[in-house]
């Protein structure tokens, strides 16, 4: 009698082959999940940087932009900043050009909301006219000011740090009046 060896001479299988677990679609996404995200807050900082660090100008309907940034002073009183308010001209002397000065003033019967501050600091201010001066900090990004109407007025306000000023406007009902300098590469403000 011969003997068989296991495996050899058994039957084949005539069934089809087990099929294949559904591979899970977990990672395509949180791929996707992540690139959004990644998306959503570069659209934040582009929209950001249009926003407040651009220029004023028209609105689109003939009339001027009511706040925003401008370099410009227009004739006229309601313009001119607080006599009291020392002006920091660059070189002037040591101790301006290590402070960052925030400014407000005008009319605003209605009250208004300040603050201004850096990009790691942000200060409530009262009263107009205000002046506010801040140490400078080396690993800071932006000084800015934005004042708030509550109701009717006409305000202004401006930052200035190290010589260079930005100064902005608002009027009537609930606008805001901004303005904000920032650092660029070689250490200068813009």
């Amino acid at each position: 009698m011969s003997r068989q060896q296991p495996g050899w001479g058994a039957p084949t299988s005539t069934y089809p082959p087990a099929p294949q677990p559904r591979k899970s679609s977990t990672g395509k996404f949180l791929g996707i999940g992540c690139f959004g995200i990644v998306a959503l807050v570069i659209l934040i900082v582009l929209a950001s940087a249009v926003m407040g660090g651009g220029e004023s100008g028209n609105s689109g309907s003939g009339k001027p932009a009511v706040s925003g940034n401008t370099d410009d002073k227009t004739k006229g009183e309601a313009q001119e900043e607080p006599k009291d308010a020392a002006k920091a001209k660059p070189g002037a002397d040591k101790g301006a050009a290590e402070k960052a000065v925030f400014k407000v003033w005008g009319t605003a019967p209605a009250g208004l909301d300040i603050n201004y501050g850096s990009d790691s600091d942000s200060i409530q201010g009262e009263g107009l006219p205000m002046t506010k001066a801040m140490k400078l900090k080396d690993d800071a990004l932006w000084y800015h000011v934005n004042a708030q109407l509550q109701g009717g007025g006409d305000i202004h306000c401006s930052v200035t740090v190290d010589g260079k000023t930005k100064r902005g406007h608002a009027s009537g009902g609930y606008n805001i009046c901004d303005a904000q300098l920032s650092g660029d590469m070689p250490g200068g403000w813009n």
